[in-house]
């Protein structure tokens, strides 16, 4: 059971409850890419959108009309900054949810041919990209960091929870004969951005959004809100003036601009964060959600739509573990376990998958191959789900300073969006028999990168359970290895201290926790904190 630390002031349940709701917009996110899996293959769209005689897409149609999503979010994702600095967190969201995504939904429901069914998916993209980026960095400035890590993680389990109710309204209209079969689960998009934008109405815009465009006396309201505290408690204002006085002393190294995000260690940062999101595509798991039903059926599955609704169940479900697991075993642990896990599972699917594919080839049906790769896409879909699915998005929300926090997210996401548009185009062009012919043997592609995730997050991903944001900052500063990371006790806080040396240049984040660490050891008080 999670629980705040002992004699933490104030209430955690407000700034939780804000968290998870604001998690919902991964609803839109996980129903809109969980939809098109299903609309492919149903015989009424087919029928209406083929441009062949004999009814079915082509292989480049087929590319274009999945990743052309993906590719509205990858430039959503990287205008997330502007929308996040200028117009807020809180109101970038509602604009992203409430027109842009809107407007894709809209042009997909009417679209009778390809042309507006694709430009409808574009939009819809480009608002998904843009509430994928604001959502965390909502979480991530507004959640006790004691607990931060789970709230930040319900974002993928709303994904999940998007993708099981896409694969179950797919089933239920997939037999229809009107265009009520794909217009009723694009349309009911509607209803999910209606309960993300009103809510956000009643919603605080992030402190430390406010601390960062100069609004202190409204960061206090909206802390004091979060915290069911007064605006003049002592615990508000220490927490705000520790996130003022980082940002502060951030500022004053540089200023914010797309350039710094690439030196020092914030590029080192940003590196990390890129190739985390990126990662976490290269595992394949969009390859089940995207092109599942199609690869199934073509498998000779029985009920490709009843297999799409198990893994989206088994998705749903094992994240509930990652929420707990992440802030018990801490990001390095839990992503290290998880991709052990999808690796063994990947290539057990395709050596188990080839062998059912070479039962189709002669005319047989090899049913306990068939059920043994379901097994493991679902025990694969497990360790996805627990680790690298909410984790990602956790790490990469709590790892970048204040100042660069929108314009690193942006970028991060991006190359999230980037690999899943590349996934999505390519995926058709690797398996089916006109061009490469993978078929199963894809599983083994998708293996091959899980077993490079477990290198990567040995070497490139800290442990930052229990760490404020501030703190994250403090740990890049001071610890240049990642296995040594969870070593790591904060020893710097900024508003306590100045950070001008005496020759009057500014100190790095190692030479202030050096000298702070100085200072405690020759008192006998180890709690005294004496001025650098």
């Amino acid at each position: 059971m999670l629980s705040p630390p002992p004699g933490t002031p104030g209430k955690a349940w407000p700034a939780i409850l804000i968290g998870l709701f604001v998690a919902f917009g991964g609803v839109l996110f996980g129903y809109d890419t969980g939809t098109i899996s299903g609309i492919l293959a149903m015989k009424f769209w087919l029928g209406t959108f083929s441009t062949e005689a004999d009814g079915t897409l082509t292989a480049s149609q087929d590319s274009l009309i999945v990743s052309i999503l993906s590719a509205g979010t990858f430039f959503g994702a990287l205008t997330a900054a502007p929308f996040g600095d200028l117009l807020g967190r809180r109101w970038g969201l509602m604009v992203s949810a409430g027109l842009v995504f809107n407007l894709g939904v809209i042009l997909q429901t009417a679209a009778t041919r390809q042309p507006l069914f694709i430009a409808g998916r574009f939009f819809a993209g480009y608002g998904v990209g843009l509430i994928s980026a604001l959502i965390p960095m909502y979480q991530s400035e507004t959640a006790p960091k004691w607990i931060r890590g789970t709230i930040v993680g319900a974002y993928q389990l709303a994904i999940t929870i998007g993708l099981f109710l896409a694969a179950i309204v797919n089933n239920s209209t997939k037999e229809r004969t009107d265009s009520g079969s794909y217009r009723i689960p694009i349309a009911l998009q509607f209803l999910w951005s209606l309960i993300l934008v009103i809510g956000l109405f009643l919603l605080p815009e992030t402190p430390r959004y406010l601390i960062k465009t100069d609004r202190y006396d409204e960061a206090a309201k909206s802390l004091g809100k979060m915290r069911r505290l007064p605006v003049d408690d002592p615990a508000v204002i220490e927490e705000l003036n520790e996130v003022q006085a980082n940002h502060l002393y951030e500022m004053s190294l540089g200023k914010s601009t797309y350039i710094e995000c690439f030196k020092g260690t914030l590029g080192k940062r940003l590196l990390t964060g890129c190739l985390l999101q990126a990662l976490q595509q290269l595992t394949g798991v969009n390859f089940i959600f995207y092109y599942g039903t199609q690869y199934f059926e073509n498998a000779g599955f029985d009920n490709p739509f009843i297999i799409q609704v198990i893994t989206n169940s088994v998705n749903v479900a094992s994240t509930f573990p990652g929420l707990y697991l992440v802030e018990k075993l801490g990001r390095r642990n839990l992503l290290l376990m998880g991709a052990i896990g999808m690796c063994v599972c990947q290539f057990i699917v395709g050596a188990v998958g080839m062998t059912a594919d070479s039962s189709v080839d002669s005319g047989n049906v090899n049913t306990a191959a068939q059920k043994a790769a379901i097994a493991f896409v679902c025990i694969y879909i497990f360790f996805f789900a627990s680790s690298w699915g909410p984790v990602a998005w956790v790490v990469t929300g709590e790892m970048f300073p204040l100042k660069a926090r929108a314009k690193c997210l942006s970028m991060t996401t991006a190359s999230n969006w980037l690999l899943n548009w590349a996934i999505a185009y390519s995926t058709p062009y690797m398996v089916n028999e006109d061009h490469a012919n993978l078929r199963s043997k894809v599983f083994f592609v998708w293996g091959s990168f899980c077993f490079v995730c477990i290198a990567f997050v040995f070497f490139m991903i800290y442990e930052t359970k229990g760490l404020s944001l501030e703190q994250v900052d403090e740990l890049y500063g001071v610890v240049s290895q990642a296995w040594k990371s969870k070593q790591f006790r904060p020893k710097v806080q900024f508003a306590d201290i100045d950070t001008t040396g005496p020759d009057g240049r500014k100190l790095s984040l190692a030479d202030i926790s050096t000298n702070q660490e100085r200072k405690r050891s020759i008192h006998d008080d180890p709690q005294v904190i004496e001025k650098v």
